[in-house]
């Protein structure tokens, strides 16, 4: 397993990727068709490291107890988290005349970055090469989010430091929930690193399908936005194989 200074290196790839995303919301506003390719390719590219890497792992320890109730665990905390998320930006609105900052919004992404970055830590605690195909994949959901933050703030009347300043922030809330991941998750017996596998399956495989899909078919889909969830899955299929 990666050392905690080694994971904080490779958790600074989606804290890069989040502000490269706010970088090309400010210089350009892109077509709702692009970033809907680029969802449904961070889509493909997280459920194959789900498919490839993570799922073999908890399907070889043969641990059912451990896998039902981690993936209990996960699917009721991803819940929980875009139940609150979704109160949070109910109240946003309305109190989006006394402010022109998104509190609601901000508070969410950075509880979604925070899990993000535990997730990380997951992978990690899988293997090395899981993690770092890890963090490849999930700097395309930031890049993603990050180009959606950007054009809100931008709307909000946000100079371009204050927009990247609070992208950079929330990539941060990243790095920290990777460290607390991985630290909590250094030394845990075999039963329970099944259990939090299988957490992390849940989790992701939620990230995949209530968030990046969902928020990629807010657009009119064609074919050549079906192709990159494919086009995605299919390169880090290739890359787990030879890696």
């Amino acid at each position: 397993m990666k050392s905690l200074f080694e994971v904080s290196i490779y958790a600074l790839i989606p804290f890069v990727s989040i502000i490269l995303g706010g970088i090309v919301g400010v210089l350009k506003k892109p077509s709702g068709a692009f970033n809907s390719s680029i969802l449904h390719f961070a889509a493909g590219v997280v459920f194959s490291v789900v498919a490839v890497e993570l799922l073999p792992d908890i399907l070889e320890k043969h641990s059912p107890i451990e896998v039902a109730i981690g993936f209990s665990l996960g699917v009721a905390t991803m819940l929980l988290v875009k139940y609150y998320a979704e109160q949070l930006a109910k109240k946003d609105k309305n109190l989006a005349s006394e402010s022109t900052l998104p509190i609601g919004l901000l508070v969410t992404m950075a509880i979604d970055l925070l899990v993000d970055g535990l997730l990380l830590g997951v992978g990690f605690a899988a293997g090395d090469k899981e993690g770092i195909l890890l963090s490849v994949a999930l700097a395309f959901e930031v890049f993603a989010l990050g180009l959606a933050l950007s054009l809100t703030f931008k709307k909000k009347g946000m100079s371009t430091r204050q927009n990247i300043g609070l992208l950079a922030v929330l990539g941060l809330t990243f790095c920290v929930g990777a460290l607390i991941g991985i630290s909590l998750l250094s030394n845990l017996s075999t039963e329970m690193l099944e259990m939090v596998l299988s957490f992390g399956l849940a989790a992701l495989l939620f990230l995949v399908i209530e968030e990046l899909l969902t928020e990629a078919h807010e657009e009119q889909e064609t074919l050549f936005q079906t192709t990159c969830f494919f086009a995605g899955f299919l390169l880090f299929l290739i890359i787990g194989m030879i890696a």
